[in-house]
């Protein structure tokens, strides 16, 4: 490899991990005031949202440590990133399943404000995140975290109209299942890519 194509990877590494401290830190706030209005709004939805930006958060931090290592450690990386979301999955039913047998109608406009400015915020994070051009697993860990948000997000909104229509805690109830459901599919897209990730970088060896 010559200096100017270590040169160009190089800054090529760096502008991922630029690319990927911002989307962190927008998931971060996200989260900490999606925490804050869920649990005002004793809506199970914010919150299931909120812990899905922690999750992505959290593969942002592993895709961060995995720029420029080894297909391996990339492989692993995604891996720890699907099943970490496929846990958030589960603990959102549980926490529906809990709000189902005795909770209060949330407050729908809270909600919808919420889930209005988190939409806008995806969309910047799915610009900063199509910078990236290559086959890296991780990025594609986090563009499928970001693309599954703004479906969440637009759900939410319906949500909390439906909530002030029928004056009932049941449509954020079904929504935070969507939620965990869509979350753990994320989590099942994940794995495949790191599955089909591995297997290209066997291929290559053999």
């Amino acid at each position: 490899m010559s200096f100017d194509d270590e040169h160009d990877l190089d800054a090529s590494r760096a502008a991922d991990r630029r690319i990927l401290w911002w989307v962190l830190l927008i998931n971060v706030g996200q989260c900490v005031a999606g925490v804050g209005v869920g649990l005002w709004a004793a809506s199970t939805a914010v919150i299931g949202a909120a812990l899905d930006n922690l999750a992505d958060a959290s593969v942002y931090g592993v895709s961060l440590y995995a720029v420029g290592r080894a297909a391996s450690i990339k492989v692993r990386a995604a891996r720890l990133s699907g099943w970490l979301l496929i846990g958030l999955a589960a603990m959102l039913a549980v926490e529906v399943l809990r709000r189902f047998f005795g909770g209060e109608a949330p407050i729908g406009p809270a909600m919808m404000a919420m889930a209005a400015v988190n939409a806008a915020l995806n969309i910047v994070c799915l610009r900063l995140l199509k910078r990236h051009r290559g086959e890296d697993v991780n990025f594609k860990a986090s563009a499928i975290f970001t693309s599954n948000d703004s479906i969440v997000n637009l759900a939410i909104v319906l949500s909390g109209a439906l909530v002030i229509w029928w004056g009932s805690n049941l449509p954020d109830v079904v929504l935070g299942l969507v939620v965990a459901a869509i979350a753990a599919n994320g989590g099942r897209e994940i794995l495949a890519e790191a599955r089909e990730a591995a297997e290209r970088a066997d291929a290559k060896k053999a």
